[in-house]
């Protein structure tokens, strides 16, 4: 994935996930939105879009490094509380 210099507000990154919804796992989706329901970092919302940008054009391999980049970043932040 590219660096892009767009920063993305949370409501780009919820609507974002929406499209994308169906192609993720269940958990990882729900969790996710949960994550963007609390204040995150503009670097975070930025990261959280661009993993699921194009997802659903990702090979199975590039999904699942996705997922766990994703859900990394979920986990990081319930240890953060």
């Amino acid at each position: 994935m590219g660096i892009c210099n767009l920063d993305h507000s949370s409501e780009d990154v919820l609507k974002k996930l929406m499209q994308q919804q169906e192609h993720l796992p269940q958990k990882t989706a729900m969790d996710t939105e949960i994550f963007l329901q609390n204040e995150q970092r503009q670097e975070t919302l930025n990261e959280v879009f661009h993993l699921l940008k194009k997802y659903d054009l990702a090979s199975v391999e590039e999904r699942e490094e996705r997922n766990d980049q994703l859900n990394a970043l979920v986990a990081a932040a319930g240890t953060e509380s």
